[in-house]
């Protein structure tokens, strides 16, 4: 028997067509908003990640420079001792009385003694400082920024080698002096080397010469770090 389509039928027919028109439509929309939040999600990932490595860059290198103070401030109360060290050393050689020589001797000694493990411990803190810069890098993408790490590593090398120097030329100072004695020539009495010291003289020339030339490297860095004006509100 052949239906009829009644109105009743119609009606059904469209309330169901519009019934999938709202179904499809809330669909799409969930799909469309769950996309959303997705891209929300992957943004906001990406913001706290590059807010994390900014904050990581920042603190890296700020302890980097916190160690770095420590290197120079333990190099230049190594470099006041080396200093007397040094004049004291210049004066035992010009001695002509046992007194004098002894107690430019004890000056000359005691001054090594405190300068020594002072370069020492600013070398060590130059090598952290060098690692830190090194570290830091990981944490940037700015050509400039590693540049400038890449000299603050070039400055702390320099530093590390310079202090080494100069503990090396404070150790020749002290066993020089320790050999110093008052001698009769002609009837004066003079100070002079007890044994031969030709050998750790001519250390302390090469050595003296090797402070100069690196020191003029780490001034160097130093220079070309100071230009980097942009830098200054980091440092």
């Amino acid at each position: 028997m052949e239906r009829i389509f009644t109105k009743n039928m119609f009606i059904m027919l469209l309330s169901i067509m519009i019934g999938a028109i709202i179904i499809t439509y809330f669909i799409a929309d969930l799909q469309g908003n769950m996309k959303i939040d997705e891209i929300n999600l992957e943004h906001e990932t990406q913001i706290s990640n590059l807010q994390s490595k900014n904050i990581n860059f920042t603190n890296n290198f700020l302890k980097s420079l916190v160690v770095l103070d420590q290197a120079r401030e333990a190099r230049a109360l190594a470099n006041y001792h080396y200093d007397l060290a040094f004049l004291w050393y210049e004066n035992s050689l010009k001695d002509t009385n046992i007194s004098d020589l002894n107690e430019h001797k004890n000056y000359t000694i005691s001054n090594c003694t405190i300068a020594m493990p002072e370069y020492q411990k600013s070398h060590n803190n130059f090598k952290i400082a060098q690692e830190k810069f090194r570290t830091t890098k990981d944490f940037t993408d700015y050509p400039s920024y590693i540049e400038v790490l890449d000299i603050y590593d070039n400055l702390t090398e320099s530093g590390a080698r310079l202090t080494m120097l100069k503990y090396n030329a404070t150790q020749i100072i002290k066993q020089l002096v320790e050999k110093i004695t008052i001698k009769i020539i002609n009837n004066t009495a003079v100070a002079a080397f007890a044994i031969d010291v030709s050998e750790l003289l001519e250390q302390l020339d090469m050595t003296l010469e090797m402070i100069i030339a690196e020191f003029g490297s780490f001034e160097s860095f130093q220079e070309m770090i100071d230009e980097y004006e942009f830098f200054d509100e980091i440092r």
